[in-house]
C-alpha cells in the first residue's frame, strides 16, 4: 500500500499542470473574485469514481463544491490545511436502520463521526413509514402516518446528515393483513400495492423485503414479484433481505435474482453473507450466480459489512409457525407449558445450525431494561448464571422483555467477508444505526457496526489486509451506492456536486469500536462536511443539522 505523502509526492509532478487547468477553469465558473466559504489546501483528493487520487485545492460555497484545482490566491471564510490528508466524498451507507433512531439522535454521532455524510434507512422489510396501528413505537410515529408526513417530521426536526427511505414490504403487508402465515388475497395484494405506489410517489427510493422476518417470510414469490413491478416503473430500487443466508442461501439467491429477471427492477441483495459454520461453503457459489445474473443482463449488486457477526432479534432463532402472529402471539405460546415445551425442544437445533452454538449468542439489547446483567453475555453465561439451560434462559429472556431482545451472533468466517468485500459487485452497507452512547443506548452493547463500518473497511481491509486501493475502497463506500441509490448529485468529488465530504488521514483511519466496547468512534477522521457544513471535527461534532432528506 502506497502512502499518503508518497502519493502526494508522486501526483504532485504528474497532475499539476491538469490540476492548474482545472481549477482555473471551475474559478471562472464559480466564483469570480476567489471567495469561498470553506477551502481545503493540499488535499490528496479521491474523487468518489475509483480514478486515481490527485492533489488539489477543493472549494466550497454554501452547500457546493464550488472549485478545484490549484487555488493559490483563493480565499475563504474557513482554509483548512488538507497537506498530507485525503479528502474523499461523504460515506453513503446504503443499508441501515435509522428510521426511528434518527429522532432519538438527530445528531447522528455514530454515523457521522464515521464520516458518512447520507443514510438509507427502511431496510429488511420494515420502515417506519407508512404507520402501522400496532406500531411498537407509537409514541414517535403518531408523528406521520405516510411518507409524506414522515419527511416533514424528519424535515421539522432536521438531522446532522442526509436521510433517505426505502418502504418495507413487511410494513405493509403487517398495514394490511396482519402477521398471518398465508399468501395475500386479491383484494389484499391490490391494497399492498395501492400503498406501495403512495409510498413510492411520495419520495421512498424503493421496496425492502425482509424474507427471514415475520411477516415477510410468509410471503410466497410471487407476491414480491407483482409488487417489484410498481418500483421497476419508476426505476427504482429493490432492495432484499433475502429468505435464507443459512443452508436455503443458494435458493434464496435464486429467488431475488428471479424477481430482477420477471420485472426489470434493479436488485440490491442486503448483507451479503453465508451464516453457520455448516453453510460458509456455500458463498462461493451465491457470488457465482450473482456475476452471472449480472452478464445475462439482470441489474443485480449487494452490499456488505466488514465482521464476521451479524445482529437481529432474539425471535429469528424461533421457528417458523412460532413467530406467527408477532411479539403477543410468541408470550402466549410460551405461556402454555405444552407450547413452550415444543418451542424449547426446537430452539437447540437451530442455534446449532446457525450462529452455531449457544455460546455465540450475545445478547445485545433488551427492550424492558430487565435482565441488564445479561447484556454483553452469551445464553451460555445466562444459562450458567441462572442454572437452567440454555433455552430456558432464551424463553425467560424473552419473556422479561415483551420478545423484544436483541443479539450478536457470531456466525461467519473472516475469509468468506474478505471474499464479499473484494467483489466488484459489492459495495459497502453497514446494517447499523444513527445513534449515540447516551439515553436509551447508553446501556446497551450494540454491533460495533454502527461505530466502526466505514473507517473499518479504510484501515484493516485496505490499508492492512490489502483488498484493493484506496481509489476502490472509497468508491465502494461513496459513487457506488450514491449510484446504486439515484441520490444525484452524491458520492463524488466535482465541481457543482453537494458538498458532502470526509477528510481523513489515511495512515492512520481505522475503527476502535469492538464486541465488547462497541461504541467507541474511529480515529483519523480529520473533518466532516454535510451540504458544505463542518459536521464534525478532530472527532468531536458540531451542533450543525444541514442534512437533507433525499427523495427519489
Amino acid at each position: 500500500m502506497i502512502s499518503t505523502r508518497s502519493l502526494i509526492d508522486r501526483r504532485s509532478a504528474l497532475c499539476g499542470g491538469a490540476a492548474l487547468a482545472l481549477g482555473a477553469l471551475a474559478c471562472r465558473s464559480s466564483s469570480a473574485h476567489g471567495r469561498f466559504d470553506v477551502l481545503l489546501r493540499g488535499a490528496n483528493v479521491l474523487d468518489g469514481g475509483g480514478a486515481a487520487p490527485f492533489v488539489a485545492d477543493v472549494a466550497l460555497s454554501s452547500e457546493r463544491i464550488a472549485a478545484i484545482g490549484a487555488l493559490g490566491d483563493a480565499q475563504a471564510s474557513r482554509v483548512f490545511d488538507a497537506r498530507g490528508l485525503c479528502l474523499a466524498p461523504g460515506f453513503v451507507d446504503i443499508h441501515t436502520h435509522s428510521d426511528r433512531t434518527i429522532f432519538e439522535w438527530p445528531g447522528a454521532e455514530s454515523r457521522v463521526l464515521q464520516g458518512c455524510t447520507s443514510e438509507i434507512t427502511g431496510n429488511c422489510g420494515g420502515s417506519a413509514a407508512p404507520r402501522v396501528a400496532d406500531d411498537e413505537d407509537a409514541g414517535t410515529s403518531a408523528r406521520w402516518s405516510d411518507v409524506r408526513s414522515y419527511i416533514a417530521a424528519w424535515r421539522q426536526q432536521g438531522a446532522a446528515l442526509n436521510h433517505a427511505l426505502l418502504v418495507g414490504h413487511g410494513t405493509l403487508r403487517r398495514a394490511v393483513m396482519g402477521s398471518v402465515d398465508r399468501p395475500a388475497t386479491a383484494d389484499e395484494l391490490a391494497r399492498m400495492n395501492a400503498l406501495l405506489e403512495d409510498a413510492l410517489d411520495q419520495g421512498a427510493l424503493g421496496l425492502s423485503t425482509g424474507l427471514e422476518y415475520v411477516p415477510g417470510m410468509f410471503t410466497p414469490p410471487e407476491e414480491i414479484v407483482q409488487l417489484a413491478r410498481a418500483v421497476a416503473r419508476r426505476g427504482k430500487l429493490y432492495a432484499s433481505h433475502m429468505r435464507s443466508e443459512e443452508e436455503a442461501l443458494l435458493e434464496a439467491v435464486d429467488e431475488a435474482l428471479d424477481v430482477g429477471r420477471r420485472t426489470g427492477v434493479r436488485v440490491q441483495v442486503s448483507h451479503l453473507k453465508a451464516a453457520g459454520r455448516a453453510h460458509w461453503k456455500l458463498l462461493d457459489g451465491a457470488l457465482a450466480k450473482l456475476e452471472r445474473a449480472r452478464a445475462e443482463g439482470v441489474d443485480v449488486m449487494a452490499d456488505a459489512y466488514p465482521y464476521t457477526a451479524y445482529s437481529t432479534t432474539l425471535t429469528m432463532l424461533l421457528e417458523p409457525w412460532s413467530r406467527e402472529g408477532g411479539a403477543e402471539a410468541v408470550l402466549a405460546r410460551l405461556r402454555d407449558p405444552a407450547t413452550r415445551a415444543k418451542i424449547l425442544r426446537e430452539v437447540g437445533p437451530h442455534v446449532e445450525r446457525e450462529p452455531g452454538g449457544w455460546e455465540l449468542v450475545v445478547i445485545a439489547s433488551l427492550d424492558k431494561r430487565e435482565h441488564q446483567e445479561c447484556v454483553g453475555k452469551n445464553l451460555l453465561e445466562i444459562a450458567q448464571m441462572w442454572s437452567v439451560e440454555p433455552a430456558e434462559a432464551f424463553a425467560r429472556l424473552l419473556e422479561g422483555s415483551n420478545s423484544s431482545v436483541s443479539f450478536v451472533g457470531h456466525g461467519m468466517q473472516e475469509s468468506d467477508v474478505e471474499r464479499v468485500l473484494a467483489h466488484p459487485l459489492v459495495m459497502i452497507g453497514s446494517d447499523g444505526r444513527s445513534m449515540a452512547p447516551t439515553g436509551s443506548a447508553l446501556n446497551d452493547r450494540p454491533h460495533p457496526r454502527s461505530y466502526g463500518t466505514f473507517p473499518r473497511v479504510l484501515g484493516r481491509y485496505c490499508r492492512e489486509r490489502k483488498l484493493f486501493d484506496l481509489a476502490t475502497a472509497v468508491r465502494k463506500m461513496t459513487a457506488l451506492p450514491a449510484e446504486r441509490a439515484k441520490l444525484a448529485g452524491r458520492g463524488r468529488i466535482e465541481v457543482g456536486a453537494f458538498a458532502d465530504l470526509v477528510l481523513f488521514d489515511a495512515s492512520t483511519i481505522g475503527d476502535r469500536a469492538t464486541f465488547a466496547q462497541p461504541q467507541q468512534f474511529p480515529e483519523g477522521i480529520a473533518a466532516v462536511f454535510v451540504n458544505g457544513m463542518l459536521a464534525a471535527e478532530r472527532g468531536a461534532p458540531t451542533a450543525a443539522r444541514a442534512g437533507r432528506f433525499l427523495e427519489a
